[in-house]
């Protein structure tokens, strides 16, 4: 177990133990989450727990190229039923991630330390929004962190059905030329379903070791 202190660094993520949690501590300065990410590790910890750092083995992630998109899902695209936006409500999206209620879990995991984190992160080009909307209300959506050629998605919410697996399937497509893979984290039979698969972490970094991630940096 690593303890982080203010210096900025990792330790290699091939230390993370079993569960993958690397190391705790640290903060969740704009700086330190642009290193994390492009290391391949992020911040998951509960409310009123210390900062926690993962990096699991396997990783799951989706190649864009193997989205799979149901009838269903097809019919309501073709129909656009919903109406999708980018980086029109940052901190709304946020928020419906951490409000939502989800199977098998008793509270959320975005503090409020987390949302002005990531906030920070938006505001600074390094996050960014999708939103789903049905009659100019907003009933779908995820956030996540943009690596150019990596995106690393942190949460979603749908408020009505098929709001957010349309909102992901219309984001995978429009990107499918410039995201190499889409980071889901962790294993979700939801994504699954998309066809989200397990990856070993050295083969998950072999694909943050591009140039474009090794000299990304804010947009100041």
């Amino acid at each position: 177990m690593y303890w982080l202190t203010q210096k900025l660094e990792f330790p290699d993520i091939s230390l993370a133990d079993e569960s993958g949690l690397l190391a705790i501590g640290g903060d969740l300065t704009s700086e330190r989450l642009l290193l994390a990410y492009k290391s391949g590790i992020f911040p998951w910890y509960n409310p009123k727990e210390i900062i926690q750092w993962w990096s699991p083995d396997p990783r799951f992630v989706l190649y864009p190229k193997n989205l799979k998109i149901s009838k269903s899902t097809k019919k309501l695209l073709n129909q656009e039923y919903f109406e999708f936006t980018e980086n029109q409500c940052f901190p709304e999206v946020i928020k419906q991630c951490a409000s939502i209620k989800r199977t098998g879990q008793a509270g959320t995991w975005i503090t409020e330390e987390m949302f002005h984190a990531y906030c920070n992160l938006h505001e600074r080009g390094l996050a960014k929004s999708v939103e789903v909307w049905k009659n100019h209300d907003l009933v779908g959506g995820f956030y996540g962190i943009d690596l150019h050629t990596v995106f690393c998605g942190e949460s979603m919410f749908s408020k009505i059905s098929n709001a957010s697996k349309c909102g992901f399937t219309y984001f995978t497509q429009k990107y499918s030329h410039q995201y190499k893979i889409i980071d889901c984290q962790i294993y979700s039979s939801y994504l699954e379903q998309l066809g989200a698969v397990e990856i070993s972490r050295e083969k998950f970094k072999t694909y943050l070791e591009c140039e474009a991630i090794k000299n990304l940096d804010f947009n100041l």
